[in-house]
């Protein structure tokens, strides 16, 4: 027989998890499935391994620059050993057991929605387990892309990473081919060259982080280069080939590349297939990367939602999170709708690369009458020169001269992922110009610098 519930969730990552929580605190019948591991990709292979393995590099770089102190060594040993504690060395048995004694019923396996009964309550089966509920949250993620370069194929004797292997790795690479020009590239890259490996990044745009501003490809450029990495734009693999334990990479200007990993970072793809969507009559084309096109309701059909990165809207963590309270209210009888003005765009670089809101081609594009202005902080403001010895930083920010209001803002400075939140803020009440040249930073921070830049914008 059928297990019955109010709700199903398919898929465990963070926003999977948000919305469990907040549905059994209301005292709903849930059952959650996951495929894997109970806190997703996030957890286990992301963001938590990522930016933990991140923060040993950065620390012995910061105290270069740091007055007065002295160079520390970097315990690699202690560094995995502290990752491996934070991604609970892939095992979820406390997750499992703890979604229990909250009432949950967990199903480990793959689910797939399997049509509806005659009354319309939603199926899901999961490896022959049958259940029903009133409402099923797909929240099954996504995956990285491979580029289809012959020899990148599994299976081909080319030692390729994607994340998963990037951030559970033991022992680094003396040499690494980076493919791709964002986020994942930029870290990953980053952290191997800091970590002793001879890193060549291939972008095929002619600039990196192509969904910012230009001004901010530029300086993450300048960043990589600082650290020893060598940045090819405008190239692409074309072939790899086995070298015997490492790879040959083949790029479109007829050169090559040695190397003992080839880290494939070109992005991610929603995850719909193989969920059974066309039962419950969606269709997804194969191989399509757009996701679930779900309402501001995050809804794509009757007692049909879904969150984080299977939307298609942009793949962050904190995002899932956002859709998982929004669906979990309505689903609780509220009329919540989403708005993603204002999201924060964060890569844990050094220093830090941090944007929110609309890049100047998306304002120019949309009509605004755009208003801009980027200042160089050390030469603005005190904070850089009281933090390091070789100050740095840049911020740049987008208004409507019309509207007089912030419409985007990006910064390319230490901490960065942290002061940008005044500017997503502002974005997403539409502050006016006018209060925020009036608010009072405290001195001396890197916020000081919103108010440099407000004095130089001319609108």
């Amino acid at each position: 027989m059928a297990e019955q519930f109010d709700v199903v969730v398919l898929g465990m990552g963070p926003g999977g998890e948000v919305a469990a929580g907040q549905l059994l605190r209301a005292g709903q019948r849930v059952a959650v499935v996951e495929r894997e591991l109970i806190g997703g990709e996030c957890a286990y292979w992301g963001c938590v391994p990522s930016k933990t393995l991140l923060r040993g590099p950065d620390a012995v770089a910061a105290a270069d620059r740091a007055p007065g102190v002295g160079r520390p060594a970097l315990d690699w040993a202690a560094l995995c050993d502290y990752r491996d504690w934070m991604i609970r060395h892939l095992d979820d048995t406390g997750q499992v057991e703890a979604y229990t004694r909250r009432g949950a019923t967990v199903v480990k396996g793959a689910g797939r929605l399997d049509g509806r009964t005659s009354g319309g309550q939603l199926r899901v089966n999961v490896a022959g387990r049958q259940l029903e509920a009133r409402h099923v949250i797909i929240a099954t993620g996504s995956e990285p892309t491979r580029p289809p370069v012959p020899g990148l194929e599994e299976g081909s004797g080319v030692p390729v990473w994607t994340n998963r292997e990037a951030t559970t790795l033991r022992d680094i690479p003396s040499r690494a081919v980076v493919l791709g020009g964002g986020a994942v590239a930029v870290e990953l890259g980053q952290f191997l060259a800091r970590t002793g490996s001879h890193v060549t990044l291939v972008q095929r745009g002619d600039r990196l982080v192509t969904r910012e501003d230009l001004r901010v490809g530029d300086l993450a450029r300048a960043a990589l280069a600082a650290d020893g990495i060598d940045v090819r734009l405008g190239r692409q693999a074309v072939r790899a080939t086995s070298t015997g334990g490492g790879a040959r990479v083949h790029l479109d200007d007829a050169s090559t590349l040695d190397a003992d990993v080839v880290v494939v970072a070109a992005g991610r793809r929603p995850r719909v297939q193989d969920i059974g969507l066309d039962t419950v009559g969606v269709e997804v084309p194969a191989g399509d990367p757009q996701g679930l096109v779900v309402d501001d309701r995050c809804r794509f059909g009757a007692g049909l939602w879904a969150i984080g990165d299977v939307t298609g809207q942009a793949l962050f963590t904190h995002v899932a999170k956002y859709q998982a309270r929004v669906a979990a209210e309505n689903i609780l009888g509220a009329d919540r709708h989403a708005s993603y003005d204002g999201i924060p765009r964060v890569i844990f670089a050094d220093p830090e690369i941090a944007a929110v809101g609309l890049t100047t081609a998306q304002a120019t594009t949309r009509g605004h009458n755009v208003a801009s202005a980027e200042i160089d902080l050390p030469k603005a403001i005190a904070r850089p020169w009281t933090f390091e010895t070789e100050p740095r930083g840049t911020l740049g920010l987008l208004a409507d001269r019309d509207r007089q209001v912030l419409l985007g803002a990006w910064a390319v400075a230490p901490m960065a992922a942290e002061w940008i939140h005044q500017a997503a803020l502002a974005v997403r009440a539409a502050v006016p110009l006018h209060v925020l040249r009036d608010q009072v930073a405290q001195f001396p921070t890197y916020t000081e610098a919103y108010l440099a830049a407000l004095d130089h914008l001319d609108a």
